[in-house]
């Protein structure tokens, strides 16, 4: 059974999902998720995982979380894994260029494959894709392109990323 809530946030709404104890998704309204059509799909916000997301989220959001304390079941390449726990290491207010992940995951010359894993992040937010730009300081795609939602989480953590030439970010499709 995959049990899944909704929350608001500044971002869209977003929607949890939970499955045998772990997170296995967030989704922000407007990223092209469809969730599965399935039996097992069940609304409930009485889950205490989900009612834990929830909370975590909205301190978040207010300021108030740095770092998220929940168990995660992301399922994807072993590629995508090393990449997604790469983002685990980055710290709030921080931002890593796509080199950057590749070089810290031992292959500097995946920085395409390091933004398809970054596109590909079942649970992003929690997860933070959103701290990964441009080698040159510039915003790129977020869920294609929804750079806003990078930027505003960027600027929410404090981090307002600027090119060289102190230009506002140019928003790329990675």
């Amino acid at each position: 059974m995959i049990e899944y809530v909704r929350i608001p946030s500044p971002v869209g709404s977003l929607t949890v999902f939970a499955k045998n104890g772990n997170l296995i998704r967030l989704s922000i309204d407007g990223d092209g998720f469809q969730p599965p059509n399935s039996r097992e799909l069940v609304f409930n916000p009485e889950n205490p995982l989900l009612k834990e997301a929830e909370r975590q989220l909205k301190e978040y959001f207010s300021g108030k979380r740095k770092v998220f304390r929940l168990p995660l079941q992301m399922e994807g390449s072993v590629f995508q894994r090393k990449v997604w726990r790469c983002l685990l290491e980055i710290p709030y207010g921080e931002t890593r260029s796509y080199q950057d992940v590749a070089e810290r995951i031992g292959n500097r010359k995946a920085v395409r494959a390091v933004g398809q894993a970054n596109r590909n992040n079942p649970l992003p937010i929690i997860v933070p894709c959103h701290r990964v730009i441009g080698k040159d300081g510039s915003l790129k795609g977020y869920f294609g392109s929804k750079t806003d939602w990078k930027a505003y989480l960027l600027k929410l953590e404090g981090f307002s990323p600027q090119k060289a030439e102190d230009q506002p970010p140019r928003a790329e499709i990675m």
